[in-house]
């Protein structure tokens, strides 16, 4: 059986096999493990491409608005006005390509 001698002695080596196990479980686990550093980074990459994805949305529309504001295009604002409001011409034949 244990006794009080066994844990004076054995102290140091019972410190370190807890100490030894809780570095461990926060090493796998835990807000700063290895799990979690793969699911951060994961979140990291959705992010960026997310970023990405929003930056080129970006461009196209201040492209859009630059069309429309700076030197008035106006192929690109027939193109609008046919599109948005279903108008055409007489004699006029419309086919549309998805």
């Amino acid at each position: 059986m244990f006794n009080k001698n066994f844990f004076f002695r054995k102290k140091f080596l019972l410190f370190n096999l807890f100490f030894g196990i809780y570095i461990f479980t926060n090493l796998v686990g835990g807000e700063r493990g290895i799990i979690s550093y793969f699911e951060k980074k994961q979140i990291t990459m959705a992010l960026e491409k997310k970023e990405i994805q929003l930056i080129n949305e970006i461009n196209k529309l201040e492209k859009k608005n630059e069309l429309l504001s700076e030197k008035m295009n106006l192929d690109y604002l027939d193109t609008l006005y046919r599109e948005k409001l279903n108008y055409g011409l007489k004699d006029e034949k419309i086919i549309r390509l998805k």
